[in-house]
């Protein structure tokens, strides 16, 4: 079949499409340790809350009628933006009312919309990048461009600490920013590496980008004020510059695809647009399920109480398994500072942490390989880049456990 350029790039093989083919395949399979995707835990209490919420749907009149017949505007669930433009009014002083906030179909869509409202080619045919001023970074950014070329990056400072842990940082020495970048994007807390930039950091950012007169982009979708998978002191920002992303599948409704964007007036309303020629409108059955919760609060009350202390447990745990399994490898972790993930560091690793992930997979579990987690870095070499691994330790604590201990297992034959 003859593609364009476009079903070219879109139908050839990824780092976020091997995830999540993986991810399906071990779903519906059952046999693999899925130590690799980023389905969040189903974590009971959270559970039973929308159970509930979905009942209480079921039970008003024409609750089911409307939840699955009517469409929401191209901003989507008008009621749920306007509850959502008063917490966060409210709890964080942010300026903003319904018309800086609109609905995507997950952040994924959100994030393809923004790269390609503000990098890519300009009307006057000049060619605009995103910058992500510190990599790794995630995965699903890599091959969100409409053209090739579309993202740069820069390495970051390493910071050794004690334990076997370390720490990236934003190397600012390092940082230019030409007239080729149309926008800055972070992640915070950062997917894959856990790590969550300082609020010294985040205002130097944004400082840079104001500077340069271009947006300055937050994936929000690990943290304040929900699902705040945050372990450490992290201040929330917002101005007129920001692009404040959240989602709600980290919180426990992956499947509904619900997200958020939060930005000045024009930028929200551009979101609109797209999702007008794209979807029509955004699907509405995330913002239903999740408006009373916002309008009283209890989202991030669950959020603080809940979530974030379910996952910090499950993150020190993993990592006292590991440090129990690879003895004196030559491994270093990321400090777990936030999302569901550790970070594993192997230097000097034997074979490249791609092979490491076949060899693994041959052993019916399955981790992401590190290279896939530096976009605008593809064409650089850095033999850091292929020694590291991304694990999930959202799952059951079994499947975690016996995953780490093949993980090892595997890692001391190589190193042997």
């Amino acid at each position: 079949m003859n593609l364009s350029k476009f079903g070219e790039k879109f139908t050839r093989k990824t780092g976020i499409t091997q995830l999540m083919d993986d991810l399906g395949a071990a779903m519906a399979g059952g046999e693999m340790l899925m130590l690799g995707g980023g389905n969040p835990a189903h974590i009971p209490a959270v559970q039973e809350r929308f159970r509930q919420r979905m009942e209480d749907i079921l039970a008003e009149p024409s609750g089911f009628e409307t939840l699955i017949g009517n469409y929401d505007g191209s901003r989507g669930n008008a009621a749920f933006i306007a509850a959502l433009a008063d917490m966060l009014r409210e709890t964080f002083g942010w300026e903003i009312g319904p018309e800086n906030i609109a609905l995507t179909n997950g952040s994924q869509n959100a994030f393809f919309c923004l790269f390609n409202l503000f990098a890519g080619e300009m009307p006057d045919g000049s060619k605009k990048k995103i910058l992500f001023p510190l990599t790794p970074e995630y995965i699903g950014y890599a091959d969100a461009g409409l053209s090739d070329n579309f993202f740069a990056a820069r390495r970051p400072s390493i910071e050794l600490l004690d334990g076997g842990l370390f720490k990236y940082h934003v190397d600012f020495d390092a940082l230019e920013i030409g007239d080729n970048i149309g926008a800055i994007c972070v992640s915070r807390p950062t997917n894959p590496t856990g790590n969550v930039l300082t609020d010294a950091e985040m205002l130097h950012l944004d400082a840079l980008a104001q500077d340069k007169g271009i947006p300055f982009i937050i994936d929000n979708a690990y943290g304040t004020p929900f699902p705040d998978i945050i372990y450490t002191d992290a201040k929330p920002m917002w101005n007129p510059n920001t692009v404040v992303c959240m989602s709600l599948s980290k919180f426990g409704l992956p499947n509904l695809r619900t997200g958020i964007v939060v930005a000045r007036e024009e930028i929200a309303s551009a979101i609109a647009d797209i999702n007008g020629v794209m979807n029509l409108a955004p699907g509405g059955i995330g913002a239903r399920m999740a408006i009373d919760l916002v309008r009283s609060g209890e989202i991030m009350r669950m959020s603080r109480e809940i979530v974030q202390p379910f996952y910090e447990r499950k993150a020190l745990q993993t990592l006292e398994w590991f440090r129990e399994e690879l003895g004196d490898i030559p491994c270093r972790i990321h400090k777990p500072e936030g999302a569901i993930f550790l970070w594993l560091w192997f230097q000097e690793l034997p074979c490249t942490s791609a092979q490491l992930y076949e060899r693994l997979k041959e052993r019916k579990t399955l981790v992401i390989p590190g290279h896939h987690f530096f976009p605008g870095l593809e064409n650089e070499y850095w033999q850091h880049k292929h020694e590291c691994i991304r694990v999930t330790y959202a799952q059951d604590e079994a499947v975690v456990h016996a995953g780490v201990r093949i993980i090892a297992d595997e890692i001391r034959k190589l190193y042997a």
